[in-house]
């Protein structure tokens, strides 16, 4: 990390550059913002200054901060102002034109279509299909000597979940994920990431099509018909929203489980101790969400107006993000932060955020990950790495925190 100053553009607050080794282990760079504040401007090597925000109660206020803006057409304007090396066509602006990257009363509007779907009655109807795809997944795993887990579970529980709910084909899940990750991921080339926005809309076109021609009984159907007052998505809301819900609806889910096992495999004891009691497993899987969630930064926001966050003023018109797993790992907040302690209490993290933009989905994430923790434990006790030398390789994405693979042997 190296520091260069930024006087040209009448802000004080030096530059923190960000290199590659980033993603390999992005608390070493947390641990040391930490000791100057938590509030920093930093730049990666391929991209323009942005502001980070580390410390817990900062980025809790942050989250909920309506100066803090979301709007998806001010933001690219803004992007573009700053020469930032953006897709802004039509496509890209379509995927990204979601409740997530909108302000009231837009936000309101659009995240009241969905959040009837994710009720705690609903998600809680879901169980038993959860638990059966689950079983038969580690049914699959049962005898093997080796296997990757992400491939083998922990991907494909949550894309079938997310699949049945909203009513996509799973069968076409290697293409969107696929395109996801490039969409997702930190220094894609640009005609890498086109091609993978219009090949996402195109698909998403074609989809929400079939729906409107032959509706069923999912939750894509649900969101081309009229809601009861009468309110209905226009074809780029439903583009957009379609690509929020199945793309927010899986990756975050595989890292939780991932994330999860890795951490639990590295401390045998903690592993042990919850296979002996499984009634811990709900609170482990907030300290799994806290520890190392499966979002590293909240997506980008803009100060409309100089916002005063800690000892700083963030002018107008400056990105903004959220490093929630700094904030979660955030000493001032969590006694002992960088170890896994699966008796703690994590209340109160930000794995799923704060505020009005509160994950939709965390209903379902956490059963999910309830389900998959206490299926995983029960038939595989003596799971381990494949290899006691293994060493992570993380997807270069600061937006989501998750491995690439994960080798283990299930055991007996």
């Amino acid at each position: 990390m190296s520091e260069v100053s930024v006087g040209d553009i009448g802000i004080d607050e030096p530059i923190k550059v960000v290199e590659g080794d980033f993603y390999a282990d992005p608390h070493r760079y947390y641990e040391r913002w930490r000791e100057h504040g938590p509030v920093h401007r930093v730049r990666f090597s391929h991209g323009i200054p942005c502001w980070v925000i580390i410390g817990y109660t900062e980025a809790r206020a942050a989250l909920a901060d309506p100066r803090l803006r979301k709007n998806a057409a001010d933001m690219y304007e803004l992007f573009r102002r700053k020469d930032a090396q953006i897709l802004s066509d039509e496509s890209a602006e379509a995927l990204g034109s979601h409740m997530l990257n909108s302000d009231p009363p837009d936000h309101t509007r659009l995240r009241k279509l969905v959040t009837k779907a994710f009720t705690p009655r609903r998600v809680a109807a879901l169980r038993p299909r959860i638990e059966e795809i689950t079983a038969a997944l580690l049914d699959e795993m049962a005898g093997q000597d080796e296997v990757d887990l992400i491939q083998a579970f922990t991907n494909p529980l949550p894309v079938t979940v997310i699949c049945e709910l909203l009513g996509v084909p799973y069968e076409d899940r290697a293409d969107f994920q696929a395109w996801t990750r490039v969409l997702v991921g930190s220094g894609n080339a640009l005609d890498d990431r086109g091609a993978a926005t219009i090949a996402m809309s195109e698909y998403l076109r074609k989809l929400i099509a079939a729906k409107q021609s032959r509706p069923a009984a999912d939750l894509l159907s649900g969101l081309v018909q009229p809601a009861e007052d009468g309110e209905r998505l226009d074809e780029q809301e439903l583009v957009a929203m379609s690509f929020l819900l199945l793309v927010a609806g899986h990756e975050t889910t595989v890292n939780l489980l991932a994330n999860g096992t890795y951490a639990l495999l590295r401390d045998r004891a903690q592993w042990d101790a919850l296979r002996a009691d499984p009634s811990g497993i709900p609170a482990a899987v907030e300290e799994f969400l806290r520890y190392e969630g499966p979002v590293g930064w909240s997506t980008v926001r803009y100060t409309s107006e100089p916002v005063r966050i800690g000892e700083i003023t963030i002018p107008a018109d400056e990105l903004v993000y959220v490093a929630l797993s700094a904030a979660n790992r955030d000493p001032a907040r969590y006694d002992d932060p960088s170890h896994l302690d699966i008796t703690a209490n994590a209340s109160g993290h930000l794995a799923f955020g704060h505020g009005i933009h509160f994950c939709v989905g965390a209903p379902l994430a956490r059963l999910e990950a309830e389900i998959a923790f206490s299926s995983l434990l029960r038939r595989f006790p003596a799971l381990d790495f494949a290899d006691q030398a293994y060493a992570p390789e993380w997807q270069h994405s600061v937006l989501f925190r998750g491995l690439r693979d994960l080798p283990v042997r299930p055991g007996a």
